[in-house]
């Protein structure tokens, strides 16, 4: 069931150095192209890399929060572009949550790393740095990258009785 893979899946931040298999990497692809993106625009963009000098770049790309990326053997690059749509954001964020859903159906794990509106150490934004490391035109902007690999160790699903159900509301908002 769908809801068993949601309670299995945990942020991984530590992974195997084994590549991510071609059948596997062609599975994420079609999740990633399938994803729904609002009137059908598909304003994102993808870029899967594998190389491990390119994805030590990305790593520093964003020096708080990014360093785990250079220990996934597999980065998902999400970018969009705002002039083919407004909700170009949520439709990135939509395929990056699909991706990672995708990656733990396949035995894999991952973890997000937010760039949009992220600086680099330069001061520059994380964008700045990745459209030159990536070659990535002007028009386009970073969402995320999600790091995807074998996880190292096995986190425990969370329990129903940690989750913030404080946060769900019945017909109207009421105060906690």
């Amino acid at each position: 069931m769908f809801i068993d893979l949601l309670r299995k899946r945990r942020s991984i931040r530590n992974f195997d150095q084994r590549p991510v298999e071609p059948e596997k990497l062609d599975i994420l692809t079609e999740a990633l192209l399938r994803s729904p993106a609002s009137k059908g625009r598909y304003p994102w963009e993808f870029i899967l890399v594998t190389d491990p000098d390119i994805i030590s770049q990305l790593a520093v790309a964003k020096p708080k929060g990014g360093g785990f990326l250079e220990k996934a053997p597999l980065c998902v690059v999400i970018c969009g572009n705002p002039g083919i749509s407004d909700v170009w954001i949520e439709d990135c964020t939509v395929a990056a949550t699909i991706v990672q859903l995708a990656a733990e159906d396949l035995g894999l794990g991952s973890c997000w790393c937010q760039i949009r509106r992220r600086q680099h150490a330069s001061g520059v934004s994380s964008t700045a740095v990745l459209r030159q490391q990536l070659g990535l035109p002007d028009c386009l902007e970073v969402a995320c990258i999600i790091g995807i690999g074998y996880p190292l160790a096995t986190i425990a699903p969370r329990s129903r009785t940690s989750l913030p159900s404080r946060k769900v509301h019945k017909n109207v908002y009421q105060k906690s």
